[in-house]
């Protein structure tokens, strides 16, 4: 699909969410890692719980919930023998993300963000 259809495709999206979908949710397992930090605002969890709780692979969370940091989306504690990670405070990335999990109860929306997240999979 040419960038004028696939922009035509999210013409109906808030703008700020689909920048989101394209930056910062470009994969399934970061679609997971935000749909589980937003449900559990207050947990700092290590990559092995947050795996076993997503059930993905260790390594490919840790590779996730790194980018995630990158991103500003998620806040990393290190402590002498464990990093965790928890969701960050910062209101305008906390916005993003309660309103990135709220579109995503829609159906229609659902679908053109599969569709994004498969698209910056296969551009990567």
């Amino acid at each position: 699909m040419d960038e004028d259809r696939f922009s035509c495709l999210m013409s109906d999206i808030d703008p700020e969410l689909v920048e989101f979908l394209r930056t910062r949710v470009n994969s399934f397992v970061k679609w997971d890692l935000i749909h589980f930090f937003h449900d559990h605002p207050h947990v700092t969890e290590t990559a092995e719980n947050v795996a076993r709780y997503a059930r993905w692979d260790t390594d490919a969370i840790r590779v996730e919930l790194s980018d995630l940091v990158d991103q500003k989306v998620l806040v990393r504690r290190q402590e002498d023998e464990w990093t965790a990670y928890s969701l960050t405070e910062e209101a305008a990335v906390s916005d993003l993300v309660h309103r990135f999990v709220e579109a995503s109860s829609d159906p229609q929306f659902r679908v053109k963000a599969v569709y994004q997240v498969i698209r910056s999979m296969r551009l990567s």
